[in-house]
């Protein structure tokens, strides 16, 4: 079974068609909305058969205060056999907002040199408008898997990369935060972090390339971007932590784009106070 096709996203009737196929593994990438409190009582449901992915635990990098940062080789292609992940498994990921963290870990594969990927666009919530769930089941019990990925370093950026690149013509700086944050107009949600945004980063919060919880068609998506573009022959993108950077590196990527990276620290590195230079206006 070959995702390839479908440029990094499928829709909930193709995934409903092929439920159950032997290569295929569908991933539960859930997590709260930042600042969402979550109640442990509140049952939590899921598409039959998806495997939980534990993006703030078992696939986050050790000894790091920043949240959710990609793990090392090693420690990924670990936490992958041990969710019974092969190197010939096709993967499905989808998130219970639509489309919010699965894009990350879609991104995530393929800096390990996976491809054969897809998020569900739409998420649960698409899924649930036609076809049944589950309670949510955090099983660990899977047998091992053989997946033995490569990092590809060159999809996740450092800050010092990130600084080195601030007046290059060819490379652009997307945000995917909300304006207000961007401009510091409003308070950054992490306590310590300074207003503001990377000077010469263009500001596209990543609600704005989603409809009703779904991605803007390709038409749309290729509109945004080429917009932003302006001549330049590389998109580099970050967020408020490394997450929705990752939709907007979707949608790049599905209107045809390929030199693309993901500020990994993103504002929660950036904005600490320190010496990396902030503008609020520009």
């Amino acid at each position: 079974m070959d995702l390839r096709q479908f440029n990094g996203l499928i829709t909930a009737e193709w995934l409903h068609e092929h439920l159950g196929s032997p290569d295929l593994i569908v991933l539960d990438a859930s997590i709260a909305a930042f600042g969402e409190k979550v109640d442990s009582n509140q049952e939590r449901f899921e598409i039959a058969g998806a495997r939980f992915f534990d993006l703030d635990g078992d696939f986050s990098l050790l000894d790091t205060k920043l949240p959710h940062m990609m793990p090392t080789e090693a420690h990924f292609n670990a936490a992958a056999q041990k969710l019974g992940i092969n190197q010939e498994s096709a993967i499905v990921v989808y998130d219970n907002l639509g489309i919010y963290s699965s894009p990350r870990i879609w991104w995530m594969f393929r800096a390990m040199g996976h491809e054969n990927i897809a998020v569900l666009d739409g998420g649960l919530p698409a899924w649930q408008e036609k076809y049944a769930v589950e309670p949510q089941e955090k099983r660990s019990d899977y047998p091992l898997g053989n997946f033995n990925g490569k990092l590809i370093s060159s999809f996740f950026n450092s800050a010092n990369e990130v600084l080195s690149e601030i007046e290059n013509p060819k490379s652009v700086l997307i945000d995917a935060r909300a304006s207000g944050r961007f401009y510091a107009t409003e308070p950054e949600p992490r306590a310590g972090l300074r207003g503001g945004h990377i000077p010469n980063s263009k500001n596209l919060p990543f609600p704005s390339i989603i409809a009703d919880g779904q991605l803007l068609a390709t038409e749309a998506l290729q509109g945004k971007f080429d917009k932003i573009m302006q001549g330049a022959d590389e998109l580099i993108f970050s967020c408020g932590s490394g997450l929705t950077a990752c939709i907007l590196a979707l949608g790049a990527h599905r209107a045809g784009y390929d030199n693309l990276s993901v500020y990994d620290g993103s504002w929660a590195e950036w904005g600490m106070p320190g010496d990396l230079p902030v503008f609020t206006t520009d």
